[in-house]
């Protein structure tokens, strides 16, 4: 046993001693590659050096020695796999894509470089760049020349100017010829700054305007040796000048100096454009040079890198393999459910050597949580089948969401309430239920554990209210999982109470206006008759006064009458009454009273009986009617009205389904929010009281049914759409007989 221990740290000894010198190999090639760059580069070791030959021989060594290793390798994977030993498929694969890897970026790289360096040299050396600095060198040139054609022209042209005026003077004046001479100076079109008139040895004759002795230099003997012949141009970069020595012929042995001021650093710039033309076309005679060298030398590092790569990729390839191959085998076991499979653990401290304890210990956690979900899956599906039961009977509507605002449920209810196409689940809230959002957000925000608020929707013209409650949904660890959205339709409920207690405030206002009325009219018409006839001329104005009295305390009583009626609806006294008769004499009444609107009536053949009070459905149809035709007349005002003649439609149908009437007018229509005008003391009319409709609205329910504002159709093309009160008394006790069988009570 103690050999077998010692065999084994040898045998580790000498894994880690591989392992070391394969990485050194390894890191020897960026180091040579480096080396290399040094000695042709900054060192700038020439061809003949002991150090290039050196390093370069080094490299060689390096390659060979790689080489021969890589190709060991690559055999015996080959064999491997020949064999079909564990692993041997995955390490030929990883050590063909890591080889893979690390050729193509270097290929690429130098495709890339040359490409790039070629594009660059044709750049640098295109016909457009030709033609730039060839039309540089030109200017440079053109520009120099002009100078000095420019200086030798004005020269010239003084000279020329000092001849004439000897010719003219004969002797001459050196005072006068002085003032001459300064006075052509400055009529030169381009001025010169010195002019000077010396004799053949350099002493000064003359001088000009702004010709100071301290800045005159003599000229040499060769200078006035020259000067003979032909104008002679002496550039002085220093000084800036540029100076022209011309021989004046008709005088004894004098001359003309004169300088304009130049440019120093711009003739300078001139010679440097010489230069870096010249220097120009030698680079481009030696291109092809350059790019052979650089290829060259990539190709050099290039093969450094991609044969240590290489080698450190077959490395790579068969330390990751190793263990994979061991455990190929029980992964397809575990894959067909056999969780028992168990691998041997292998000695070591890094990842892959912990590969083999993982898989272990994955394989027995698995077969643990399997267990686990096998029975909190069948635990799920008990509660589930019992939430679904749970949800589907409650009659508010519940929406389930995911944190963020996903409908993920929807209840039955949910659906009934707001519709089918609102609720279908995976869309966001506030696209389902707009009006639901802003509450959502707000809980979002805070840290509330509820909110609950009543919410107003208007659908199918009906403003409904919600009373919506929203509370988050954690899982065990306090994480949010998403919320959920319980609401019920209290519509219905709302109304009840605004409707008792406005009768409240209505019993009230009935019981304090209506005791005073009686004693303010009997007052009024008791001053009428005790002062009118004391009055005289002022009888009219106090008869016209305590008739304004008399006539608003009549208002007051109709408004206090209408607030009683309201509050303490009489109880009604239902009889069989023929209910075709009744609709009938409303429809009668309305048509004298409004004579400029057109009624059509219609109702069934046979006569519809009921169980009503006739007195209080007779004041419903009535008080409908007469709204239908203040709207029309509403639109007639508003300009909305395109009929010629307003028209009412009057409609009673009965059936199996039940019994409905309909009335329909083209007056003005009905606001968007027409679920308001039932609650008390809402109207749009400037006179009205608010009461009429709820009061038709109770009558209409006390009778058992329901009444309902529609859009109507438009009567006519391209006219305005009016308003539709439907009544629906398919839940009153009403009997369908014959008028011949049917007598009345």
């Amino acid at each position: 046993m103690r050999l077998r221990w010692v065999d084994l740290v040898r045998l580790r000894r000498s894994r880690r001693l591989v392992s070391f010198i394969n990485l050194a190999l390894v890191c020897l090639g960026p180091a040579l590659a480096a080396l290399t760059y040094v000695t042709l580069g900054p060192l700038d070791a020439g061809s003949g050096s002991t150090l290039l030959r050196l390093v370069l021989f080094s490299d060689f060594i390096y390659v060979t020695l790689i080489v021969a290793l890589v190709l060991q390798r690559v055999l015996r994977i080959i064999a491997q796999r020949r064999q079909k030993s564990s692993g041997s498929r995955l390490h030929l694969r990883l050590t063909g894509v890591f080889s893979i890897m690390a050729l193509l970026p270097t290929i690429t790289v130098a495709a890339f470089a040359l490409l790039s360096i070629n594009m660059g040299f044709e750049a640098w050396f295109s016909d457009r760049v030709q033609r730039v600095i060839g039309a540089s060198l030109s200017a440079a040139d053109s520009y120099q020349k002009d100078q000095r054609r420019a200086l030798a022209e004005d020269a010239e042209a003084l000279a020329e100017a000092l001849e004439i005026y000897r010719r003219a003077r004969g002797v001459i004046d050196l005072q006068n010829f002085r003032v001459f001479l300064s006075d052509e100076q400055v009529n030169i079109q381009r001025g010169l700054r010195e002019a000077f008139v010396i004799n053949g040895t350099g002493d000064l004759i003359l001088r000009g305007n702004r010709s100071y002795l301290f800045d005159y230099e003599p000229p040499s003997a060769q200078d006035f040796t020259a000067a003979l012949t032909e104008v002679l141009l002496i550039e002085d970069l220093p000084n800036n000048e540029l100076r022209a020595l011309i021989y004046l012929s008709g005088f004894a042995d004098y001359y003309l100096l004169v300088s304009r001021d130049i440019d120093g650093n711009l003739y300078g710039l001139l010679d440097e454009t010489r230069e870096t033309a010249m220097l120009y076309q030698q680079l481009e005679s030696e291109r092809g040079y350059e790019l052979f060298q650089f290829g060259l030398i990539y190709l050099a590092f290039a093969v450094l890198l991609i044969v240590s790569s290489i080698l450190l990729a077959l490395l790579f390839a068969e330390r990751l393999s190793r263990p994979i191959g061991r455990l190929a085998g029980a992964a397809q076991a575990v894959g067909e459910g056999n969780l028992d499979t168990q691998v041997i653990e292998e000695e070591g401290d890094d990842e892959l050597s912990s590969l083999s304890r993982y898989f272990n210990q994955m394989t027995r956690q698995l077969k643990q949580q399997r267990d686990r979900l096998l029975e909190n899956t069948q635990q799920i599906e008990r509660r589930g089948r019992v939430f679904d039961s749970v949800l589907s009977s409650v009659t508010s509507g519940v929406f389930g969401l995911d944190p963020e605002g996903m409908i993920t449920f929807a209840n039955p209810s949910a659906e009934r309430l707001l519709g089918k196409n609102k609720t279908g689940n995976s869309s966001q809230l506030s696209l389902a239920v707009p009006e639901f959002a802003p509450l959502l957000e707000r809980l979002q925000n805070s840290r509330s554990d509820n909110l609950q608020e009543e919410v107003k929707i208007l659908r199918l013209g009906l403003l409904e209210s919600f009373l919506v409650r929203l509370a988050p949904r954690r899982r065990e660890d306090g994480r949010l999982e998403g919320y959920v959205v319980a609401f019920d339709d209290v519509t219905d409920l709302v109304s009840a109470q605004r409707s008792a207690a406005w009768g409240d405030v209505a019993r009230r206002i009935a019981h304090e206006i209506k005791n005073p009325l009686t004693p303010i009219q009997l007052s009024a018409e008791r001053i009428r008759r005790k002062f009118a006839p004391q009055l005289g001329a002022e009888r009219g104005k106090l008869e016209q006064m305590t008739d304004v009295i008399i006539r608003q305390t009549n208002d007051l009583r109709r408004i206090v009458d209408e607030f009683s009626k309201f509050a303490r609806m009489p109880k009604l006294v239902k009889k069989s009454e023929n209910l075709n008769e009744v609709l009938a004499a409303a429809v009668t009444l309305q048509e004298s009273g409004q004579p400029d609107v057109r009624f059509q009536l219609t109702m069934p053949d046979e006569d519809i009986w009921a169980e009503i009070d006739a007195t209080m459905l007779s004041q419903a149809f009535t008080n409908l009617l007469k709204n239908a035709g203040e709207a029309i007349e509403a639109g007639w005002r508003s300009g909305l009205g395109t009929d010629k003649k307003g028209e009412i439609r009057v409609e009673m149908q009965a059936g199996q389904s039940g019994l409905s009437i309909a009335i329909s007018d083209n007056g003005i229509g009905l606001p968007q929010d027409r679920s308001k005008l039932f609650e008390p003391y809402v109207t749009t009319r400037e006179n009205g009281t608010g009461l009429g409709l709820a009061i038709v609205k109770k009558i209409i329910q006390e009778h058992g049914g329901t009444l309902s504002l529609l859009d109507a159709a438009p009567f006519s093309k391209g006219s305005h759409p009016g308003a539709k009160i439907l009544i629906d008394l398919s839940n009153s006790d009403q009997t369908l007989m014959d008028s011949e069988q049917k007598e009345p009570n």
